[in-house]
């Protein structure tokens, strides 16, 4: 007897990821919309992925092992085999609050213009402790002209229509960073994007994260950019140059978050930032980025990080977000089958 084909397929890449995975998982398992499939793949990794994903005999998990291809291979791995209507990407270090599925679900059977959803990121540490920071994005509509510039979506934890991919294609393996931002720019020149005000969403932010390898974010960057002014249309040419420039501020702030701790790199890039787009200079963000490479050139490593502490502790004090999924909803590592 066939079985029915759920409405959403959960697509989680992993490599390595056994220190973070069962929470991830376990917040899965705790939506409040079950009508789901949970489509594991296993980017040939060296830990025992394989024989935890075993003892999971929860009628909707897949596991798929493959050689280690990255994390884009990973996802088009998943999308092929799934079967749902809608198509939400996960990363196997992050979570999600319960009710995430719950309301991407209804904003795309509500808005049949829309083909992407997103919603706010909430960041926490490698511990799974939130640290206050709430990333608030509102664009949505016909965003293709803002993501030309950058990636407004702070976290690739979306639910996209089966119909996008059909229609765009999947994810360029040939990109080894910022390959989703590339993937929304190919889907916003073509459909609608709508993001939920709340954070559903818990970024993990850890030593392993590849955003902190700026060597490799500034090859992603620049290839995502070439590719993209290719297809974009002559009157939106004049973004080329703001997009250069926002790029140059990320690489800046990765190179201050980088192992170097490197300020004076981290100011090159800052200067690259304003040959591209002279108006950053009014940006908040330029301004916060001066200061940050102000305080490591004068404080050193060791005050810049005490700065931080402070700064960061003060910060999730001021915050009302006091706890992840995790610490809201069940103990960590427990496994639920």
């Amino acid at each position: 007897m066939n079985m029915p084909i759920p409405k959403v397929s959960i697509v989680i890449p992993a490599y390595n990821a056994m220190k973070y995975l069962p929470d991830t998982l376990q917040s899965v398992w705790h939506q409040t919309f079950t009508d789901f499939e949970v489509i594991l793949v296993d980017d040939g990794s060296s830990d025992d992925i394989k024989q935890w994903a075993s003892q999971i005999t929860d009628s909707r998990f897949k596991f798929i092992l493959q050689p280690n291809q990255g994390a884009s291979v990973a996802r088009n791995t998943g999308i092929l085999v799934s079967q749902s209507e809608y198509i939400a990407l996960l990363d196997a270090d992050d979570l999600w609050a319960p009710t995430k599925l719950e309301a991407h679900v209804f904003q795309l059977d509500n808005n049949p213009n829309v083909a992407l959803s997103y919603s706010w990121t909430a960041m926490m540490n490698s511990q799974g402790q939130p640290t206050g920071r709430l990333l608030k994005p509102t664009a949505d509509g016909n965003v293709y002209s803002k993501l030309l510039v950058k990636n407004i979506i702070d976290c690739p934890s979306v639910v996209v229509r089966r119909s996008c991919f059909n229609k765009v294609g999947l994810f360029n393996t040939k990109i080894r960073y910022n390959e989703d931002w590339e993937m929304w720019i190919r889907i916003a020149a073509v459909y609608e994007f709508s993001v939920i005000k709340e954070p559903l969403v818990y970024y993990r932010q850890h030593p392993n994260n590849v955003s902190k390898n700026w060597r490799q974010m500034q090859l992603g960057f620049n290839e995502v950019i070439k590719n993209a002014f290719k297809l974009a249309p002559r009157e939106l040419q004049h973004l080329k140059k703001p997009s250069y420039g926002h790029a140059n501020l990320v690489l800046a702030w990765k190179a201050l978050q980088s192992k170097d701790k490197d300020f004076q790199l981290a100011a090159n890039f800052r200067a690259s930032a304003l040959r591209y787009d002279p108006k950053q200079i009014l940006s908040p963000e330029f301004w916060r980025l001066s200061v940050a490479i102000a305080l490591m050139r004068y404080l050193g490593i060791g005050g810049y990080n005490r700065f931080l502490e402070f700064a960061y502790a003060l910060r999730k004090r001021l915050s009302n977000q006091t706890s992840t999924p995790t610490t809201q909803n069940w103990k960590p590592n427990e496994i639920f089958f």
